[in-house]
């Protein structure tokens, strides 16, 4: 995977800021990455791999089932892509955008058409991907969506709380 280090995209509200203004300095692990790949197989684990180095190495004060459930959901939308969009997006970017009390993770590729998530058929081996992203998200207290790109693809964003959801 090619690690690009900090990316230029957005931070998050009220973390920038300096003596001077008042406003609250950014937490040593907040900040956003951003890395790309082949779409392949071999990318599944990768990117899960990477994501959890990054959050080891950066010292997200993750909860550990949170975390569980964000590795899973970056392998079922890592996995979408190979399977379904590799033909139109040969390559895939992987983004972790870490806030004081958040996490996000977005998958985006170059095929046009987004994504559905299937009924649950009980008699399909498989198609349920989107079905168990949505499920853990919730579960944690989180939201997830597609939004289209500029450029005609698509990103399937996921974004978490660091700390469980408590009901």
């Amino acid at each position: 995977m090619d690690d690009q280090g900090r990316g230029p995209g957005p931070r998050p509200q009220g973390t920038e800021g300096s003596a001077e203004t008042g406003a609250v300095d950014p937490l040593p692990y907040e900040g956003v990455w951003r890395f790309t790949a082949p779409a392949v197989d071999a990318s599944v684990p990768q990117a899960r791999h990477a994501v959890r180095d990054l959050l080891l190495r950066q010292g997200v004060p993750v909860a550990d089932d949170v975390l569980q459930g964000l590795l899973l959901i970056v392998s079922e939308l890592v996995t979408n892509v190979v399977r379904h969009a590799a033909l139109l997006s040969p390559v895939l970017a992987v983004e972790v955008a870490v806030g004081a009390e958040w996490i996000r993770v977005s998958v985006e590729d170059n095929h046009p058409y987004r994504p559905t998530a299937l009924e649950t058929d009980h008699g399909r081996t498989g198609g349920r991907g989107l079905l168990l992203v949505r499920e853990i998200t919730l579960e944690a207290g989180g939201a997830c969506d597609v939004e289209h790109t500029a450029g005609g693809g698509k990103v399937v964003w996921v974004a978490l709380p660091l700390k469980p959801a408590r009901f």
